[in-house]
């Protein structure tokens, strides 16, 4: 199975508030983030990450709307960097400088983001007398 990141960790890396980030998790499906039921912490592959990346440049820079940045990014992710729409309009990004940079970020993201913890928490036994 390919290395995976983890919430807190993808949002440092993008450069997002971990509550966006997973608020456009939740309501848009992204190629390579690995959900499971309720109570699973999402993780999310390279590749989700680098789509990601590009959905929020498209975000940033051109005001698109997340939805049509995911497809647009899925698109681009799969053409070497190239996209063109049913219109004619051409978008070309550099995926070899956005995937160095995101490595760069995740590798700083990494050591920095906090683990969540799961479950309940224990209970507190400091000062009791059983």
């Amino acid at each position: 199975m390919p290395r995976s990141y983890t919430l807190a960790t993808a949002a440092l890396a993008l450069q997002v508030p971990i509550k966006w980030l997973d608020n456009a998790l939740s309501h848009h499906k992204v190629v390579g983030v690995h959900q499971e039921k309720q109570g699973v912490a999402r993780r999310l592959t390279i590749d989700a990450l680098v789509r990601l990346a590009v959905a929020t440049i498209l975000v940033r820079e051109l005001g698109i709307p997340l939805p049509t940045a995911i497809e647009i990014a899925e698109a681009v992710t799969h053409s070497d960097g190239h996209f063109t729409s049913s219109s004619g309009l051409r978008l070309e990004l550099d995926l070899k400088t956005l995937s160095t940079t995101l490595l760069t970020r995740l590798e700083h993201a990494v050591e920095i983001a906090p683990i969540p913890k799961r479950g309940r928490p224990p209970k507190n036994k400091t000062g009791r007398l059983d």
